[in-house]
């Protein structure tokens, strides 16, 4: 099979075109012929050696979103049969082959029924953001009917979905945005008010929407040192989910206001072997909210075949993309 892989960490200039053997399949698995995949900020950082102890062996093959048409399956796998539209995270880290590739060998466990409603590339777009989301809001923060959260990134790849779920979860939402173009498509995607950080500050926002107060969820998929403006945001006993915390903080926010801090990293149940089938159901109940258009995956303007790799790559990482690249095959 045709695939793209990487022999050495670098620029997206890496990429390379081989000819790799067909996976075999093995038991409570699934073979998917790639339709598309879409690029994560994981991605990149993978391919240019930062988080190389996640990285697949060389030659590697990465990306972990995948949507496409089951070819094949392996003993112990009963709820998919050959021809059946599917979507998953399902590689493209340690020990797991990704999408970049012409057929792509995935546990079942982690796979779902693609969304009817969506296209092979919109649903290519959704699976690692969505889960992401899915474990902040849903499972960690479990968010109330009338809660105010408050999502940073409110058009990136994690944020849009975040928007999105919070609203559908009954809460009144508030997306943290840098122009109006970028208020518009959040407001289109559900949130009830947007807020531009480059005109006013953490103390400002909270003053006029929340009274001073504070917001009762706040969810940061830029990290860092955003956390403090986090903090900041929340009230007190609030809850502060974020996506990206590689760095030292100061805490003592965190404690002087009672705050509960939830780190998300979805890729755990890929690299520990734990917990996978619920991937697997989250993106089933995600399926579900698409069809009643509570959600639906924001793409960027900008359109790449699996030939333009390397021009994809460099896309996402410049920082103009709004909402996900996709690559189709």
């Amino acid at each position: 099979m045709k695939a793209i892989v990487i022999e050495e960490f670098g620029s997206p200039n890496v990429f390379k075109t081989a000819e790799l053997p067909l996976p075999n399949v093995i038991p409570n698995h699934v073979l998917i012929r790639v339709a598309a995949t879409s690029i994560n900020p994981v991605d990149y950082k993978i391919r240019q050696g930062i988080i190389a102890d996640i990285a697949p062996e060389f030659p590697a093959v990465l990306h972990g979103d995948v949507a496409g048409i089951i070819e094949a399956v392996g003993e112990g796998v009963t709820q998919f049969q050959v021809g059946d539209a599917v979507y998953a995270c399902a590689g493209g880290v340690k020990g797991t082959a990704g999408a970049l590739a012409e057929f792509m060998l995935a546990d079942a466990s982690l796979v779902a029924p693609k969304p009817p409603a969506l296209t092979m590339t919109e649903a290519a777009a959704l699976p690692l953001v969505s889960i992401t989301a899915w474990e902040g809001l849903m499972d960690r923060a479990k968010i109330q009917p009338g809660q105010k959260v408050l999502v940073y990134g409110a058009t990136g790849g994690v944020g849009h979905i975040g928007v999105q779920l919070a609203k559908a979860a009954g809460a009144t939402v508030y997306g943290l945005i840098s122009s109006p173009e970028k208020a518009k498509i959040a407001e289109n995607l559900g949130a009830d008010f947007t807020i531009n950080y480059r005109q006013k500050t953490v103390e400002e926002f909270v003053a006029e929407h929340t009274d001073g107060q504070g917001f009762d969820v706040v969810f940061d998929t830029v990290g860092d040192d955003n956390l403090q403006n986090a903090f900041k945001a929340a009230k007190l006993n609030g809850i502060v989910v974020s996506i990206l915390a590689l760095s030292q903080q100061d805490l003592t926010l965190l404690h002087a206001k009672g705050l509960t801090l939830h780190l998300v990293f979805m890729l755990i149940p890929m690299l520990f072997n734990r917990g996978r089938a619920y991937h697997g159901e989250i993106l089933s109940k995600l399926a579900e909210l698409v069809e009643v258009g509570k959600v639906r995956p924001l793409l960027d303007a900008k359109t790449f075949t699996i030939d333009d790799i390397a021009a994809a790559h460099q896309h996402a990482e410049s920082g103009q993309a709004v909402g996900k690249v996709v690559v189709r095959w």
